[in-house]
């Protein structure tokens, strides 16, 4: 499969607009651009149960964030804080920029 790039990169705001948290904002803090899946902070929340180890020798059941498809997520403008698309662009300099068709500005 074709490694494509994405709309969003670790560390933007996104937004969610498909599946359980629909609405709900977070930080992006991965990105698997092969599977075209985002991690988003404190949002899709699944259970892991945990055997237990050396390190952890209680075992126990945690949360942690399970990825969702890149389609389902959309990018918050910084500046305005509204939800925009990101295309990317050549500056004067060459250099590959995003950002954002609803304001034009560099995101």
């Amino acid at each position: 499969m074709n490694k494509k790039k994405l709309h969003v990169k670790t560390g933007d705001t996104v937004k969610v607009i498909a599946g359980d948290d629909r609405g709900k904002t977070g930080r992006i803090i991965a990105v698997n651009a092969e599977k075209q899946r985002v991690t988003i902070e404190g949002l899709n929340m699944v259970t892991k149960h945990q055997k237990p180890s050396a390190q952890n020798p209680q075992g126990g059941i945690n949360k942690v964030e399970a990825p969702i498809h890149a389609s389902n997520v959309m990018l918050v403008d910084p500046k305005s804080g509204e939800t925009t698309k990101a295309a990317r662009r050549k500056n004067s300099e060459g250099k590959t920029e995003r950002y954002s068709k609803k304001t034009g500005e560099v995101i």
